[in-house]
This record gives structure tokens, C-alpha cells and sequence, in this order.
């Protein structure tokens, strides 16, 4: 019985791959998965990626719903979003779904975020991107990739690198062959809407960002090669939108969206952290002269007093809106972490403490208590902090291999130090000092684990370099 269900489920896999997701000009699966791997590779290296928890938890929670209410998928699907302020999103090679910090910001609810998510997931389950991959298959899979890698990194604020790496791929004029047609969006938008009716998010956030992507004038920013801007028809593809909205409404068996972060505050936490400094504190200023009441105000423009310098101002505006919104782990994060950039590393322990159980949020906490326990020279304390979140999510946060280089230090115990700097240095993609801290931890080291670790990473670093990194 076991295996005849075994059969009928892989046979509704293939079924669904073959009828669903079939189009005769996509490349196959095997070749896209290998155009996806050399992609990746270029994506990471350029650290065009932004490592934030809390705003990649939300994209991947909006998704991984999305998903689960379609049939069994021949990828993988990914979620990232790229720290550029550009008003962005698109599907790459082997479902990786991309949004740009700038996306998120633009926006004004979890639906809007949410159909753009969907109408990007639509055309990476109708192969779009294989089709347009098609059409310039006579192309190595390796200049291919360059093209799709230049086209993230050619963003608004990074134009030269993306242009420096399409133009070493393949010639500019050509790279239209990858750019989406007016039927893949069509498809994609009705493909979307149906996702979006089926899911907790309302279909209408589709309609509501392609009026904004109007507005913004969405993939026409110059500069961007053809790839990233050519989601054409607009106009068209508004009136379509509405025209199969006309006369929806919510049903009441609709599933309620448990979401662990609220949109806003998102939004206003990556604007204070990430965002152009001073148009951004004069944006939120204005705002929150109209709405003095508003947590995610308050809490955005504390966040960019913090990057002013003007630590009591932002601790001020945290605890505003803490007042506003009570015990939001959030903002006890962020206030914590500027009451320990502030100097104040036991009033950040205090902020910080208990909140190691809230999803995503407590490993960022066990991280700055780390911190704040260093600060004050608990250093069982602050290793131990360390590991946990090293444990945990190793490629997060870096600054953990560092922190315990100095931990090592402290103790005399050189032949760790070097070998953790070495780790910090090869993730943050400085390949000299890693490859000279890696190599005077192996002259001392007596850990047979640490030292055959520190072998591979070296041979890593040789081949990362070999191919082009620094």
C-alpha cells in the first residue's frame, strides 16, 4: 500500500511538472539547476545581500504561505532580499524569488508585499525565467549567469558593477532575450490573483503595488539592464487586474494571516537601519508631526538618531513607541542594542533579558547579550552567548567569530584567536588577512577538529580566489 501511494504521489510530481509547469522553449531542470548554482555563487560573492533576520523571516514566511497551498514544485524555492533601495522584485533561475530593501519600504501593507511576492512565485512556477533563458541557449552557462548576477547588482546605487560583469558576460544589446513578455505578466498576474484568493492575503495587494509600481515607474529606472526593468505593460496589465477583481470580496472562511512581525514595523525598522540617512529622517520627521501616535514612527526615526550619533534622542523615540506598543520584541531589540552602543551594557542585559524564546528576534537578543557580557568582561558568559548563536546561524552573524578571536585573546589562548579571526575575516570576504590567520592558527594548533577545519577553509579560499575573488 505503502508503495502504491509512494507511486501516485510521484506520479502526480511528474504529472504536475510535465502539465503545469511544461512549456517546450523552457531549458530543462538539470540545466537550470546549474545555471542557478553559478548564479548563487556570483550573488554571494558580491555580498549584495542584506543579512537581516527580522526582514528575511517576513519575505519568507509571506512565501513559504504562498507555497504551501500549491502543488509539490520541481524547485526548490528560495527568498531573499537585496540591500538596495531600489523599488524591486523579480524571479531568478531555480525559483529564487528576490525583493529589494527598497520594495519593502515603498509599500504600505503586508498584502501589497504579498502580491508582488506572488506574482513573482507565479513566474517561477510557469517557468518564465526558463523561457527567457531559452532563448539564449547558444550562450555558455557561465556568461549567462554573469548577465543574470549583473542585472541584481547593476542596481540603482551600483550600476558600474552590475555593467562590468553583464558586459564581460555577454554584449548589452543582447540581453533583452532574458527580458519577460507582456503574455508571461499577464499570466503571471492571473496566476498570482489565484494564489493570493486561496492564501490569508488579500488579492486586491496585487492591484494596490502595481498602481505603485506605476507610480514609481517599476523596472524603468535607468541603468538597470533589461532584465531587472522590463516587466512591460502596466497600464494594461492594471485594467486586467481590476477587470478580474471586479466584485470580489473576502470570503468569511478566509484564513486569518499569523504573521510573526507587523508590516510597518518592518518597514520603518529597515528605513532607520539601512536607508539614506538624512532624506529619511526628514521623510519620518514630516510623517510624525501628522501622527505623533505612530510606534513604527517612532521607532524609525530612534533608529536613525541611533545612526546620527544622537543616542538619547533615539533612546527617547524607542521608549515612545515601547509606550505605544508595550513589550514589543522589536523594539526592546533595537533599544537594547542602542543602550549598549550608548556605553550601557547593563541596562542592555536588562532590555535584553528573557527574550531568548521570541522567534528570530531571541537569537538576535542572545547575540547582543553576548555583547553586552564582553562589554563588561563576563567572558563565560559572553562565549557561551557566542556559540549559541554561531550554533545556530553561523553565516548571520560574523562579528560572533570575531568577538570570540578577542575572547581567546584575553585568555591567552593565541592559537583560537587566530583561527576565529580567520573565520571572520573569510565571511566578511577578506580572503588575505583569513588565509594569514587560518595559517598561524594551524602552526599551534593542537585541536585535530580545529585544525582539519582550518585546512578546508584555507583550500576554500584558494579556490574562491583562483576563480575571481579577492
Amino acid at each position: 500500500m505503502a508503495s502504491l501511494k509512494s507511486f501516485i504521489t510521484t506520479l502526480g510530481l511528474l504529472f504536475f511538472i510535465v502539465f503545469w509547469t511544461s512549456n517546450s522553449l523552457a531549458i530543462s531542470i538539470p540545466k537550470e539547476m546549474e545555471l542557478e548554482k553559478k548564479f548563487m555563487e556570483m550573488i554571494k560573492k558580491k555580498q549584495m545581500l542584506l543579512k537581516d533576520p527580522i526582514a528575511n523571516h517576513l519575505v519568507n514566511q509571506i512565501g513559504s504561505h504562498i507555497l504551501s497551498l500549491l502543488p509539490p514544485q520541481p524547485f526548490k524555492y528560495s527568498f531573499y532580499v537585496v540591500n538596495d533601495d531600489v523599488f524591486n522584485a523579480f524571479a531568478a533561475p531555480g525559483a529564487n524569488i528576490f525583493a529589494y530593501r527598497g520594495l519593502i519600504t515603498a509599500l504600505d501593507s503586508v498584502d501589497e508585499l504579498a502580491g508582488i511576492i506572488g506574482h513573482e512565485i507565479a513566474h517561477a512556477v510557469s517557468r518564465h525565467v526558463s523561457e527567457s533563458i531559452d532563448r539564449s541557449k547558444y550562450i555558455t552557462i557561465g556568461s549567462l549567469a554573469g548577465v543574470i548576477a549583473g542585472a541584481i547588482i547593476g542596481s540603482k546605487s551600483n550600476v558600474d558593477a552590475g555593467q562590468t560583469l553583464i558586459t564581460g558576460s555577454l554584449a548589452l544589446g543582447k540581453t533583452g532575450m532574458l527580458a519577460f513578455t507582456r503574455e508571461n505578466e499577464t499570466e503571471a498576474d492571473e496566476k498570482g490573483i489565484m494564489f493570493l484568493k486561496k492564501s490569508c492575503f488579500s488579492p486586491d495587494g496585487l492591484l494596490s503595488g502595481l498602481n505603485k509600481i506605476r507610480e514609481a515607474d517599476f523596472r524603468g529606472v535607468e541603468g538597470i539592464p533589461d532584465y531587472v526593468k522590463t516587466h512591460p505593460g502596466t497600464g494594461s496589465r492594471i485594467a486586467h487586474a481590476e477587470t478580474i477583481l471586479s466584485g470580489y470580496s473576502s470570503p468569511k472562511n478566509k484564513p486569518e494571516c499569523q504573521l510573526d512581525f507587523d508590516f510597518d514595523m518592518v518597514k520603518y525598522r529597515l528605513l532607520g537601519l539601512y536607508a539614506d540617512i538624512d532624506p529619511t529622517f526628514s521623510l519620518l520627521t514630516a510623517k510624525l508631526l501628522k501622527d505623533p501616535e505612530n510606534a513604527a514612527l517612532h521607532f524609525g526615526i530612534g533608529l536613525i538618531y541611533a545612526r546620527k550619533q544622537r543616542k538619547q534622542k533615539a533612546i527617547s523615540h524607542l521608549k515612545k513607541a515601547l509606550a505605544i506598543r508595550m513589550f514589543d520584541p522589536m523594539i526592546l531589540l533595537d533599544l537594547g542594542r542602542t543602550y549598549l552602543q550608548n556605553g550601557d551594557p547593563k541596562k542592555a542585559l536588562n532590555v535584553l533579558s528573557g527574550m531568548e524564546t521570541v522567534p528570530v528576534i531571541g537569537l538576535m537578543a542572545r547575540f547582543y547579550q553576548a555583547n553586552a557580557n564582553l562589554e563588561l568582561n563576563n567572558y563565560t558568559k559572553a562565549e557561551r552567548g557566542y556559540r549559541a548563536v554561531i550554533n545556530k546561524a553561523r553565516d548571520t552573524y560574523p562579528k560572533a567569530y570575531f568577538n570570540l578571536a578577542k575572547i581567546k585573546s584575553f585568555k591567552e589562548e593565541q592559537d583560537l584567536s587566530h583561527y576565529y579571526l580567520g573565520i571572520y575575516y573569510a565571511q566578511i570576504a577578506n580572503y588575505k588577512l583569513a588565509s594569514f590567520h587560518l595559517k598561524k592558527a594551524m602552526e599551534t594548533l593542537t585541536d585535530p577538529v580545529k585544525t582539519k577545519d582550518a585546512k578546508k577553509r584555507l583550500e576554500k579560499i584558494k579556490k574562491t580566489k583562483n576563480s575571481g575573488g579577492k
